[in-house]
């Protein structure tokens, strides 16, 4: 029998650690979790692995400063590079993570050239095209995590505003991570109604807002950090995806050649997630209005691009 998956967390900060924590409590893979700070990913990789006893997990745990011990990883899940702090734009974090996140693909496609990386360091969907330059992977087996954080958001205050189960609430998000992002509600379902039949264009308009703002909303009331337990799940949701084999249609940020009306740009749409990594794009009829949206945002990531030159 095969033995286990194994995931690699680079960064053991917040996002980084507490992915750490869902894929061990879900038993999907041993788990490695990296940093160059000395001692804070074997501290936290230790006391998780302590915590394996009370909710019964089986994963071995390693935390470590260097990339040996990730070889022949599964799955990267790449959390490193600076958080936001507050009045900060996910751009503003641009050069900075663009050469951590460089240099950390650098040593993943070294030691673990079969691998699906997972980009969660901001700007997102720039730092996902980074890691795919970088790497020379296949543009199947890179991808960012953003849609599912912003469609989760989205769900969230929805199923607030209807005093129902998250559960029966589906939200759609496309674009980019960050203030262009496009929510559509028309797509957007309880218990497959759509929303636009049960709540007011009013009420939804600032459900989107603040959907648009969820980041710089928590960093705001947390004035030293960023939001960590649903980014780092959404990154587990991918890993699942993949390493269960389960075709699951999740919005992500992937390297679109002509879809949308998108070239050779990382940007958020829904895809088909499974042991092929991403293994389609679904692309779904827009409104005019919402295909300007759009195009709107992938123009914001661009310009990113531009400023990095890749």
């Amino acid at each position: 029998m095969a033995g286990r998956h194994k995931v690699t967390v680079v960064g053991a900060g917040n996002v980084g650690a507490t992915a750490a924590h869902w894929i061990a409590s879900k038993e999907l893979a041993d788990v490695v979790l990296v940093d160059i700070v000395e001692g804070v990913p074997q501290g936290k990789s230790l006391d998780l692995a302590q915590a394996a006893p009370i909710d019964g997990f089986d994963v071995k745990l390693v935390g470590t400063n260097s990339y040996a011990e990730t070889a022949n990883s599964d799955v990267v899940i790449i959390t490193a590079g600076l958080p936001r702090k507050p009045g900060m734009s996910r751009d503003d974090l641009l050069k900075t993570n663009s050469d951590i996140v460089g240099s950390v693909t650098d040593q993943v496609a070294k030691y673990s050239p079969n691998s699906f990386i997972i980009i969660v360091s901001n700007p997102l969907d720039a730092m996902a095209q980074v890691a795919f330059r970088r790497s020379g992977f296949p543009k199947n087996r890179v991808m960012g995590m953003a849609g599912i954080l912003d469609s989760a958001r989205m769900r969230c205050f929805l199923a607030e505003a209807l005093d129902v189960s998250v559960e029966n609430v589906t939200a759609f998000v496309l674009g980019g991570h960050g203030d262009t992002m496009v929510p559509l509600p028309r797509y957007s379902t309880c218990a497959g109604i759509p929303v636009t039949e049960l709540l007011s264009e009013k009420e939804l308009a600032a459900i989107i807002e603040r959907t648009a703002n969820g980041g710089a909303e928590i960093v705001g009331l947390l004035k030293t950090g960023s939001a960590f337990y649903a980014p780092s799940l959404g990154a587990v949701e991918m890993t699942e995806a993949i390493l269960k084999d389960k075709k699951k249609i999740l919005p992500c940020a992937v390297f679109l050649e002509g879809e949308y009306g998108v070239n050779n740009l990382f940007v958020g749409v829904p895809v088909k997630l499974g042991k092929n990594g991403v293994e389609q794009i679904i692309e779904i009829s827009l409104s005019n209005d919402e295909r300007a949206a759009l195009q709107k945002s992938a123009a914001a990531v661009q310009e990113l691009i531009d400023v990095l030159g890749i």
